[in-house]
């Protein structure tokens, strides 16, 4: 009772001194006062949605370990793992408390008498037959183990731990090959991870013996055990629904290094005081306020979460810029994160601005911890009540002297109400929206574009029948031999979700090709055609994550590869197709699954 005395002691301190509008409250608050402000806030919304008609839910994390059938499951197995895990539920259970978030966590599971449950699976061939990549092999091993047990994996969150590591320690040396990446949202998600006998929390404070890691070279054991237990945490962190981030330079300073950015490598240095450790981010712990896993409530969790922006605006401030605008949505918005992206480093090096609307959807957000001298990305997302998320996205520059340069976001903002009527199946009040963009403008011809590609009359031409005067065509609107892609319908000229928009590595683009993944699409052209070059660029949507890999091949003759693509980059090419006959579009993934991988073939343009 005392302790809960105190909680609302805290809360009702915290709301007194709750910034206004602008952020200011009459005086400096400190870090740790604006964040508890914000949540606040948060979970006032969040209260009021969940305790109307409430739908109480139970969900458990399960694990599940998995060894190939010429190994045996690591040496005590299930109590490394229990103690690895409860640790993890601990730090979970802490950073939400701190955030003022309660003391939630990830909802181990135990039995009857009180140990925690982890299921066993066996693997079809041996240790030398497997790859790092095959987690979804792995996976088809593992599914089965679990339906038997009553679980349906498919709709719950897991973690699965492989035997694919060499440990010696005799020679204290260390190698592994087992899958290590995850993917889920707020109904579902799974994490591939190693068991290995030596990771142990009771590891995490030595500094003594040093062991040769197969990736992380001389290290020691300690630091061995902060990488890899902390790589549970982070994966885990992934199934749940979390992207990458890393600290802002006064949540560095404050808490240390962020989960989601580089912190499964300190998880636990504090416990050897070799620095701060790691902690979770604002931004992600409103994330997991709404996740069932966490709340204990599953009202909406399948409801399919649409929220709309609205009025949208973007103004420079001397060295940073303010994102206002309204967002709603017939589920709650509790939170808005913007994750503020450079391109290079993929998302890891996001970072990240939280806000929380005003009743009537109003929301503004303060973005000042920009990266000097790069092209960026800005995603807002907008948490909703029962879990789900809405992106709006676009990018902006920043100049090395600090001064951002926000007039491809301009642009975008300009375009936010047509995308919402989009959304809504508005199709009239888009093509009024598109017409009011001055014809010359960017605006207009992107709008254009879109609804032409969404169109289900959309035209198309054979080769043979494009205009000789032509100098430049679009490729998107040639029509192909075959199509393949890996997830969802064809589309051309626009995102096949929410957000619509063509916006990569810090560009706009116009026209384009979805290709999730594995993907093919083939174009013949004529004999005798004239035309020499095909360009255009390549690469994943910023509003996506994922890995792939790009192939043009002309006469099956392989001409142009990208290297692994991740979010933030984009790659172009020029390739000469002077006689080529048969041109092959291919993409596939970045050997971590094909989760998110949205591969798209930007402005790719035949040239005379």
């Amino acid at each position: 009772m005392k302790q809960r005395l105190s909680f609302f002691i805290l809360l009702l301190a915290c709301s007194l001194a709750a910034p206004d509008a602008h952020g200011q409250s009459g005086y400096e608050v400190s870090l740790a006062e604006e964040e508890t402000a914000l949540a606040i806030r948060a979970r006032k919304i969040l209260a009021a949605y969940h305790d109307e008609k409430p739908a109480k839910g139970n969900r458990k994390l399960h694990l599940i370990c998995w060894r190939p059938n010429d190994r045996p499951y690591p040496a005590d197995n299930a109590e490394r793992l229990t103690r690895i895990m409860e640790h993890i539920e601990t730090f979970y259970a802490d950073e939400m408390e701190r955030m003022s978030l309660g003391r939630r966590s990830i909802q181990l599971d135990y039995d009857e008498a009180g140990k925690k449950v982890i299921h066993y699976a066996v693997g079809s061939a041996p240790f030398d037959d497997y790859k790092k990549p095959e987690g979804q092999r792995v996976k088809t091993d593992c599914w089965p183990v679990l339906k038997a047990a009553g679980i349906d994996p498919d709709r719950e969150t897991v973690v699965i731990f492989t035997n694919l590591s060499s440990w010696d320690p005799e020679k204290n040396t260390f190698f592994h090959k087992s899958p290590y990446y995850a993917m889920g949202d707020q109904r579902r998600g799974t994490a591939w991870q190693l068991a290995s006998p030596e990771l142990d929390t009771k590891n995490l404070t030595l500094k003594e013996p040093m062991i040769q890691d197969g990736e992380y070279g001389r290290i020691s054991l300690g630091k061995h055990n902060s990488i890899f237990i902390g790589g549970i945490a982070h994966e885990l962190g992934h199934g749940l629904g979390l992207p990458h981030c890393r600290a802002r330079d006064d949540e560095k300073a404050a808490y240390g290094t962020a989960l989601m950015g580089s912190g499964n490598r300190t998880y636990g240095d504090e416990l050897r005081d070799e620095g701060p450790g790691s902690f979770l981010t604002l931004a992600h712990g409103l994330r997991l306020a709404s996740h069932p896993q966490f709340s204990g409530s599953v009202k909406g969790m399948n409801r399919p979460a649409k929220a709309t922006f609205t009025e949208m605006q973007v103004t420079p401030v001397k060295q940073h810029f303010v994102v206002a605008g309204k967002v709603n949505s017939p589920i709650p918005v509790y939170a808005l994160v913007a994750y503020l992206d450079p391109n290079e480093g993929g998302d890891y090096d996001s970072r990240t601005v939280c806000a929380v609307p005003t009743s009537d959807g109003a929301f503004e957000l303060d973005c000042d911890a920009l990266a000097s001298g790069k092209k960026s990305a800005i995603r807002v997302v907008a948490l909703l009540a029962n879990g789900g998320t809405t992106t709006w996205s676009s990018a902006y520059e920043v100049s090395k002297d600090g001064t951002p340069d926000i007039s491809l976001m301009t642009v975008t903002t300009k375009l936010t109400d047509f995308v919402s009527a989009l959304n809504q199946n508005q199709l009239d009040q888009a093509k009024r929206l598109a017409e009011e963009f001055q014809k010359d403008s960017q605006s207009r011809i992107v709008a254009e574009s879109i609804l032409a590609g969404r169109n289900p009359k959309r035209v198309t031409l054979n080769p043979g029948e494009i205009d000789a005067k032509l100098k430049r065509f679009p490729l998107s609107k040639l029509k192909p031999t075959s199509v393949s892609i890996g997830w969802g319908k064809p589309a051309y000229d626009f995102l096949p979700r929410q957000e619509a928009l063509l916006v990569a590595g810090g560009q706009l683009f116009t026209t384009g090709i979805y290709a999730h993944a594995p993907a093919k699409h083939v174009y013949t052209l004529p004999e005798g055609h004239d035309w020499k070059t095909l360009t255009g660029s390549c690469g994943l949507p910023d509003q996506r994550g994922g890995s792939v890999a790009f192939c043009i091949s002309a006469d099956g003759k392989e001409v142009f590869r990208s290297p692994i693509v991740e979010p933030g980059i984009t790659h172009a090419y020029k390739i000469d197709i002077s006689g080529v006959s048969e041109l092959t579009l291919e993409v596939t993934n970045g050997g971590d699954g094909e989760a998110a991988d949205w591969g798209y073939w930007f402005d790719p343009v035949l040239s005379r």
